[in-house]
């Protein structure tokens, strides 16, 4: 009963010193509206969608898949992982006894080379073979978590190289999306540029064509001959981007470049679900939140194995051989030796290094949970831009396109009027034309920023629902 009680009040002190706790965030971590103004109580919102839910256009998906698997940085950071993974196995194996086999064998002798034989009595007569067989053993006892928390170490590192993959993952996600939806803009405003084209060359035409009757002017021409060149080099340079972005786009699939397969930018459409959700819960799988709270719980870890250094090192070790040579005796057949050890270290002054190891542990714990605090507020100010953008996006969209319906029904009617109407000024043709392109443009824009912020909202929220392999 003595004994049970000693046990037990033996765990118990271990327990109360804390060096077998495990991680916990900690209490005073303040999350509470980090969103701002765009927070929603949704907890099952846009960041539980895998990317395949948010960039539904097949050629975009097949672009991922390809960039997924061939992109440097991603097979790069899978090699990582296996090298954690590793680590981890070794830092298990450190429960279980060292063994060590080293055999050896010796001949030894002494020889007269006149063969004398009244020396042969002390010389010997030939060689002396000895031989031995041993096995050792040394075993570590993890009485005070040093070993346990080496082990929950070598977890959190694991953890924290793939969550540098998500990381990796997310953000090649996001470039490819974005390049890909950047080459559909640009295609638009090549499309609303060529027909642009072609409507100044009919102006052109039309004015040439007013100057030569006396209803226009020399300076009406000129101006209308030199938008058109504009336009016309301004066709050259989006053709130059388009080319550009696709070389870019090869390059992080990690190919050579040729042109990209795309759809239309009318293809986009923002997911029905696009709510922030509980913060706590969608941040934590943010790749930079999880790897600060990684970097916290690390510091945690270590610091128990500091504290734990205070404490007695169990070591116990045991030898066995089959060997013939027993001092100086040699026996055949030989026989065996076993030997086992105990001993308990206890440090009693190590000049200060331990307790200036155990509050620097301390520190470092404390640096680690303020930069795990700042990375949540960085992350709440990112989905919070990212959402104003999505709605500033969606509120200015109607307007536009009743701007882009404005403009064409007055290059409409001064077209008419330019036509019909003797009494016409050319540059209220000029103003409109020059109008409807910038409102297209405006509408293309904005199309754009919201496919763009939806990106960013995408990559603020850790990518998605994240699975593994994908």
């Amino acid at each position: 009963m003595k004994r049970i009680s000693f046990f037990l009040t033996f765990f118990i002190l271990l327990s109360s010193c804390g060096v077998y706790k495990n991680y916990e965030r900690p209490d005073d971590i303040k999350v509470d509206g980090i969103y701002g103004s765009a927070q929603s109580g949704d907890s099952l919102g846009f960041g539980d969608l895998n990317w395949r839910t948010v960039f539904t256009d097949p050629k975009l998906q097949a672009l991922i898949e390809r960039g997924l698997e061939q992109n440097s940085n991603m097979r790069q950071t899978d090699l990582r992982i296996q090298e954690a993974q590793n680590n981890l196995k070794a830092a298990k194996l450190a429960f279980v006894p060292l063994l060590t086999f080293a055999p050896q064998g010796t001949i030894s002798g002494m020889w007269d080379p006149s063969n004398r034989p009244a020396y042969q009595s002390f010389m010997g007569n030939g060689a002396s073979k000895t031989y031995s067989i041993p096995v050792a053993a040394q075993w570590q006892v993890d009485c005070f978590g040093q070993l346990r928390n080496a082990k929950k170490g070598s977890e959190v590192a694991v953890e924290n190289m793939q969550t540098v993959r998500q990381a990796v993952q997310t953000a090649l996600v996001a470039n490819i999306a974005t390049l890909y939806y950047t080459i559909c803009m640009l295609d638009e405003q090549l499309r609303i540029a060529r027909e642009t084209q072609i409507n100044w060359q009919k102006n052109l035409v039309v004015t040439k064509q007013l100057m030569e009757a006396g209803q226009s002017n020399k300076a009406a021409v000129a101006s209308t001959e030199a938008n058109y060149w504009t336009i016309c080099s301004n066709i050259v340079d989006l053709e130059d981007q388009i080319t550009n972005m696709e070389n870019a786009l090869a390059q992080i699939l990690g190919e050579t470049p040729h042109p990209i397969e795309r759809r239309d930018i009318n293809s986009f459409h923002v997911p029905a679900v696009c709510e922030t959700g509980v913060p706590i819960t969608l941040l934590a799988r943010r790749p930079d939140v999880r790897q600060a709270e990684l970097a916290l719980a690390s510091a945690f870890y270590v610091k128990n194995q500091t504290k734990a250094s205070f404490f007695p090192a169990l070591n116990i070790s045991a030898t066995g051989q089959y060997t013939n040579s027993l001092g100086s005796m040699v026996v055949n057949p030989g026989g065996i030796i076993a030997a086992m050890v105990g001993s308990i270290t206890q440090p009693i002054f190590a000049q200060g290094k331990l307790r200036a190891a155990y509050k620097n542990a301390k520190a470092e714990q404390e640096v680690a949970k303020i930069g795990f605090q700042q990375t949540v507020l960085d992350a709440g100010h990112e989905v919070s831009s990212a959402m104003i953008a999505i709605n500033s996006a969606r509120s200015k969209k109607d307007f536009i396109a009743n701007q882009v319906r404005s403009m064409k029904d007055a290059v409409e009617a001064t077209e008419a009027l330019m036509k019909n109407t003797s009494q016409f000024n050319y540059l209220n043709v000029l103003t409109a034309q020059t109008g409807l392109l910038q409102a297209q443009m405006s509408e293309v824009n904005n199309k754009f920023d919201l496919i763009s912020s939806t990106i960013s909202l995408y990559q603020a929220l850790g990518g998605g629902a994240q699975y593994p392999g994908k």
